[in-house]
């Protein structure tokens, strides 16, 4: 059986990225790496534990991908470049295979941001994952949730709601009768896209910004509160994908993006004197963005729809509710 620093040597000591700015990274008793003057560092961490944020016997290239991907959301919400990474992983038993597969899975998600794992731990315990990414971003210029005032259009990238069905479909709550379509949405959940250059065009333009994790309704509500302000969205604009629309119908896909989370799109709203800067500075092929509403005096998410407003739980996932 290998122990701790073979681990470390054949699995992680090269993973992601080889940058310059790194001057020590892994197998010492901490990193040293060399920041960009003029910079502020953005510092990010999530943990997923299996059966709570994964289903039991997920694969192993999907929890890989998804450890670093929630993190590197969370750092495009902010506008930052990502930059190093610190893991910390606890696993039963040292299986060769799953570890593998989980650092193909990260090692190529990172090399894709440009991520370089420059440290961290691992140990034996219930299969848990803890990823640090620290980013870089311009002084003063990095995205908040707080900013956005009534008038500015509520945009949102990607399809909401996807992932969450793809989760049902890995618990067996969902059943799909489309392969195709069902492997899509699975493969949204598996393996989210981390929205890391929408972030940074974003910079300047974006009143306010949040990443989806906790379900659309109840990320734009946390958005509001910190902007002091209130939002009204058009159901009929949510942008459904046509697996998800082709597997649950209209008005279950608009729950599932207002309320499934897990989808780690971007959610951002922007001032109209800045909407054909910022139409223009997405245009490159960055990924799909969708206006779906405005911010309003007030406070609290209405979605209207066939003249009604939709009712919906938009709290929020809670790892500590009852």
């Amino acid at each position: 059986m290998q122990g701790e620093f073979e681990l470390i040597g054949k699995h992680f000591a090269r993973l992601g990225a080889e940058r310059q700015d790194v001057r020590i990274g892994v197998g010492d008793d901490g990193a040293v790496v060399v920041p960009p003057a003029s910079r502020e560092l953005v510092v990010v961490t999530d943990s997923l534990v299996e059966s709570v944020h994964f289903p039991v016997g997920s694969p192993a290239a999907s929890v890989g991908h998804r450890a670093f991907a929630v993190n590197l959301s969370d750092i495009a919400a902010m506008g930052a470049e990502p930059a190093w990474a610190l893991l910390a992983l606890t696993i039963p038993r040292p299986d060769e295979l799953w570890l593998s597969q989980f650092a193909r899975a990260a090692g190529d998600l990172c090399r894709r941001h440009n991520v370089a794992l420059v440290g961290g731990d691992t140990t034996r315990g219930p299969l848990s994952i803890t990823v640090t990414i620290i980013g870089i971003v311009p002084i003063g210029v990095a995205l908040e949730r707080k900013g956005g005032q009534a008038g500015d259009a509520i945009f949102v990238t990607g399809s909401p709601g996807d992932s969450a069905a793809g989760l049902a479909l890995e618990q067996g709550r969902l059943h799909v009768s489309d392969p195709m379509n069902a492997q899509i949405l699975r493969d949204r959940f598996l393996f989210p896209t981390p929205r890391c250059e929408i972030g940074v065009a974003l910079r300047g333009l974006a009143s306010a910004c949040i990443d989806v994790s906790d379900g659309l309704g109840g990320d734009l509500e946390k958005l509001c509160a910190a902007s002091g302000c209130g939002a009204e969205v058009e159901a009929s604009a949510l942008p459904i994908s046509e697996p998800l629309m082709g597997a649950v119908g209209r008005e279950l896909a608009r729950e599932y993006a207002l309320t499934g989370g897990e989808d780690y799109e971007l959610l951002f709203t922007v001032p109209l004197a800045r909407l054909g800067a910022m139409t223009h500075a997405i245009a490159r092929g960055l990924g799909p963005v969708t206006r779906i509403g405005n911010l309003v005096a007030g406070s609290g998410v209405r979605v209207f729809a066939r003249g009604g407003v939709m009712q919906f739980s938009g709290a929020g996932y809670d790892h500590f509710a009852s």
